[in-house]
């Protein structure tokens, strides 16, 4: 179709893992072919460092990778001109050289241990005189159609900024003195925008989120969905591989919840929650109108709710329905540096990056009773949603698992019940072998 129609430009843009093999495969495709036709490359799963390993040395055209649609327009702009496209692509593949140089001299030095080995340094938590706090809710509530209006104060701004381009901190790129005019301005169109969602309840945002008895049974969570017939069901995690310097741990989500045989009961929440119901309906009248600036606009503010959503949710999880933090007190600027106890971690993020245990997570909180999906690839519908875990234990951080090796991943599928080709399929940007 690129062929016939003679595009200028070919994108790629990946949400979930499987998406990177395709990329590849065009790539190949491409080159076989003997095109020349630039390839830009973005998405939830790329990043530089893969394109230039993966991607670019199976196509001899230009391949670029960019952070976001809204940051393609430059690049593009300079591929499609005869007077720059020559220097850009050579300009792109000698970075992604040296890249892959840098790249592969890193891999060499990599020194992942066997994973048994990994277990033995595993976070170490006085679990017999650790305070655990029973939530004043447990099991499961919804928050339907919560009030657009109470979650603008949970909004970061700064990353609303980025998606056109502007870069800077919030609210100090509203005074900048090369962008703070346009910064303005869009911020002024943002707020009229979020003003008319309030008014025409014509955006909606709902969620839900469960806390559950919870315990840790090696590198895996047993959450007891039922306390009366005693029915559990099991979230299973990965740890990290690599070699650490002495008193570094190699860190496992599980850590950070009472282990079974203690004899303590420790609790995990779940949660999912959209500000995009409503949204397609939205930009579908703005496409009508060919109004591309308002529809760009509309998903920028949806996505942008959606992690007010998430954060002012676990506001709430941690000063009232967990209450763990009830005398918690802190400012919109501490909540985005997230200077509170406990973390909300997310599958397919760096601390547990297996998209697939989504569907438990939406199986148990009954996400689509609230218009929140799963595709067939995890990737979760309408795009702004959020969804993720919560850890409650002061000593629970964020952390990057890193590359693993298949000792691991051969015992992680035996435990998911999975077959090994499949778990691979997933994890293929973190294995080592």
């Amino acid at each position: 179709m690129a062929i016939k129609e003679k595009v200028d430009i070919i994108g790629l843009s990946g949400l979930i893992t499987p998406s990177l093999d395709e990329m590849v495969h065009v790539a190949k495709e491409m080159k076989h072919r003997k095109m020349d036709i630039p390839l830009l490359i973005g998405g939830a799963t790329t990043s530089r460092i893969h394109t230039a390993v993966k991607i670019d040395p199976e196509y001899d055209g230009a391949v670029v990778h960019v952070l976001d649609a809204s940051r393609s327009v430059p690049v593009a702009s300079e591929l499609i001109n005869p007077n720059s496209k020559a220097n850009l692509k050579s300009k792109v593949k000698s970075e992604y050289n040296k890249l892959r140089t840098d790249h592969t001299s890193k891999q060499q030095l990599k020194n992942l241990i066997p994973i048994a080995e990994a277990r033995k340094n595993k976070v170490q938590i006085d679990w017999e005189h650790a305070q655990i706090h029973k939530p004043i809710v447990t099991g499961r509530k919804e928050l339907v159609n919560y009030p657009i209006e109470e979650l603008r104060s949970y909004i970061d701004w700064t990353p609303f900024f980025q998606t056109w381009m502007l870069h800077g901190r919030y609210p100090g790129i509203l005074s900048d003195a090369k962008v703070g005019g346009e910064a303005k301005k869009l911020f002024d169109d943002a707020n009229r925008m979020l003003d008319r969602f309030s008014e025409e309840k014509s955006l909606r945002a709902s969620g839900v989120f469960a806390l559950y008895s919870a315990q840790s049974v090696g590198d895996d969570v047993v959450v007891t969905i039922n306390e009366a017939n005693k029915q559990t069901e099991t979230f299973h995690f990965l740890r990290q591989q690599v070699r650490k310097a002495q008193n570094l741990p190699n860190y496992c989500l599980s850590d950070f919840i009472v282990p079974s045989g203690i004899g303590k009961a420790d609790y995990l929440g779940l949660f999912a929650v959209t500000a995009g119901l409503g949204l397609e309906e939205i930009c579908d009248r703005f496409k009508k109108d060919h109004d591309d600036y308002s529809e760009i606009m509309a998903k920028a503010l949806a996505d942008r709710l959606a992690e007010a959503f998430a954060e002012a949710l676990h506001h709430k999880v941690r000063t009232e329905y967990w209450g763990y933090a009830n005398e918690e007190v802190l400012s919109n600027d501490q909540l985005i540096k997230e200077e509170y106890v406990g973390i909300r971690p997310a599958p397919g993020y760096p601390a547990c990056p297996d998209h697939t245990e989504k569907q438990l997570l939406f199986e148990l909180l009954e996400a689509e009773k609230l218009g929140i999906k799963l595709t067939e690839s995890y990737a979760m519908y309408p795009g702004a949603s959020v969804s993720g875990f919560y850890f409650s234990h002061p000593e629970a951080s964020y952390f990057g698992l890193g590359k693993v090796a298949k000792d691991q991943i051969s015992d992680y599928a035996v435990r998911k019940a999975e077959k090994l080709e499949v778990v691979e399929k997933w994890l293929a940007p973190i294995l080592s072998y």
